[in-house]
Parts: structure tokens; sequence; C-alpha cells
């Protein structure tokens, strides 16, 4: 019995439409009470066990390469912290025409927020590029931004706002690192047996994609934040959201070749350092704006939605791209690192 094939005459990708399918399914069948609970259960799990996976897959020599990598990291830390507020700073003067002070407010807090984790690494490692190195640029983000965010936004808000939280570092600290130490624990008895069922990584990557938006977008359904703005004013937010994320886009991958990376590294930077966490913003946002939360987080969630669609048809032409090649994450007995960092050169 011949595998059923996506026709390659279709313009429109696959993963796309199990994303739209995705937001569908939130709008119509929202996860509601206990059901969203179990659906934020899954998708932690789904996130837990996606660092697992990598922990297992990823040498140490490898995991240490990465945390060298430290002029990648700082370029993505820029992108994410000073690139991308000024960027909403500028955006101020569309506030009267485009949109209200609320959603300004929104849309300026979006441009705090750290940079996103699972999905950073998710795309990075669908188009062949630097895994290692967005593991740890997506996980210093997170770490960063637990005090920076609140920071930036008391400045730039003028809000006063809730500094640091040690029950956010522990939960990120749970859902994140733990995972994937005991990842790298285990990975001398069942590390060749990850990698040699690569598959099920993939699965992990688009399913926990999935998980993440439904449950965003079931729970903005509920609280009914989608009617509380005009069907103009949404469009309006949405362009200039779409001009937002294209200048982030071109300026991390261009800028990062003016900056001599590597093709490996310029698509770790690219999903790193474009991208915000939806799940690192929401919290934030229920500390900074109490019960406007909802409406303040309104712009994060649309762009959230918008650069996990966007990202997911850059990442598979990347990987059709020349030169490119799979991510070298298998046990390596020599224990030598075969991912290029750090060098400057053009990898693969």
């Amino acid at each position: 019995m011949k595998r059923l094939k996506w026709p390659s005459w279709l313009p429109i990708d696959p993963y796309i439409l199990l994303l739209l399918g995705t937001v569908g399914l939130a709008a119509l069948l929202p996860a509601r009470g206990t059901g969203a609970e179990v659906a934020s259960g899954a998708s932690t799990a789904a996130i837990a066990f996606l660092f697992f996976l990598y922990g297992a897959r990823l040498s140490t020599r490898e995991a240490m390469d990465g945390v060298r990598h430290w002029r990648l990291h700082l370029t993505v830390l820029a992108c994410t912290f000073l690139v991308f507020p000024l960027l909403g700073l500028a955006a101020r003067g569309l506030e009267p025409v485009f949109f209200d002070h609320s959603l300004y407010t929104g849309l300026l807090f979006l441009t705090l927020v750290p940079s996103t984790v699972q999905s950073s690494i998710a795309f990075t490692s669908m188009a062949r590029g630097n895994v290692p190195a967005a593991i740890c640029a997506g996980s210093f983000s997170s770490l960063v931004g637990i005090v920076l965010t609140p920071l930036l936004a008391a400045a730039l808000l003028g809000g006063s706002g809730g500094g640091f939280s040690a029950d956010s570092l522990v939960e990120i600290v749970l859902q994140l690192l733990v995972p994937f130490l005991a990842g790298q624990l285990l990975r001398r008895w069942i590390g060749g047996f990850v990698a040699r069922h690569k598959k099920v990584l993939g699965l992990v990557d688009r399913g926990s994609i999935l998980l993440v938006v439904y449950t965003a977008f079931s729970e903005g359904m509920v609280h009914g934040v989608w009617q509380r703005v005009s069907p103009l004013r949404l469009g309006a937010l949405l362009a200039v959201e779409a001009v937002l994320l294209a200048v982030m886009l071109a300026l991390t991958w261009y800028g990062s070749k003016a900056l001599g990376f590597g093709r490996e590294d310029r698509i770790a930077i690219q999903f790193a350092g474009s991208k915000k966490s939806l799940a690192s913003g929401l919290p934030m946002a229920s500390v900074l704006f109490g019960a406007q939360a909802s409406l303040a987080v309104l712009p994060l969630m649309l762009f959230h939605q918008m650069q996990l669609m966007v990202c997911a048809v850059i990442a598979k032409r990347r990987a059709r791209d020349p030169g490119a090649r799979e991510p070298s994450l298998t046990p390596d007995p020599a224990g030598a690192s075969r991912i290029s960092v750090g060098t400057g050169r053009r990898s693969g």
C-alpha cells in the first residue's frame, strides 16, 4: 500500500493547514474548565518531553559548545530586549489612527517579553540550523526575561509591575531544564534509540506547537478578548504586527550575515530573535495589568499565531536551501561536535 503524499502542486504547506485547523477548532470548541486544565497540562507535558528528547540526543560536548557561543546569544538578547522595544516605541505615532491606547499598550508589551523556547528549537531543527545554540539562546532569553521584562514594562509603560518571581523561575526550571538534564543523564542508555527514531522527535516538535496554539487561542475565546475589539481596529493591529514581524525576520537574517555568522547560526538567530513567548508573556501580564490583562495580551496572542505560521513556512524553505544538512545531534563516540559554532564561517 503506497504512502499518501501531499500534492506538490498545492501552494499551501500542510503544516499551515494544521495550524489553521487548530485555530478553527479552538474557536468552535475552546477548552473550558477541566478541559482547559487538561489542554494546558498536555501542552506542558509535550514541551517537557521535547526537552527530554533533545537532552537525550544532544552530546555534552555540543551543549557546551552552545553555551560558549556568546556572540550568538548576545545577538539574540539584543534583538529581543533592545531592537524589539525600540520598534514598539516607534509605533507610538500610529496610536491615534491604527489603534487606541489599550491596544498600543499591549503592542508595546509584546515587544518586551522574552523569546520563545520550544518553537524556536522546533523551527531551527526543521530548518536544519544550529539546534544547541537555539536551545541555549531561548533558555537564556527566558531566564533574563524573568527580571528584565517587568523592569522594562515598569519603565516604558509607567506601571509599578511585579518584579522577580521565584515561582516563575521554578516553573522554567521544572519545565525546561530538569527534563533536558534528565535526558542528558539517560543519554548513555537511550541516546542511540532516540537518534534512530528521529520521526518521533519531529512529531513532538510539531505537536507541541499545535497544543500551545490550541491552549492559547482557547483562553482568548473563553475570556472574550476577541469581541472587545472592532474588526477595523483588529485588522489595523494585524497589519502593524505583520510589518513588525517582517522587519525582525529581515533584521535577524541579514543582520546576522553582516556580523559574520554561518548559515546554521543565522537560522538559530532568526528563529530565536524574531519571536515572542506567549507562555512567558501571559503570567507576566496578569501581574502587570491585573483585570486588564486579557485585552493587554491580545496583540501578543495574535503575534504568536502569526509568527508560528510564518516561521513554519520559512523553516520548510530553509530546509531545502542548497548546502542544508541534517542537524548533527546523533551520539558521537569520539565526543566531537559536528556543529560549527563561534567560527564565523559559513557552515553546511
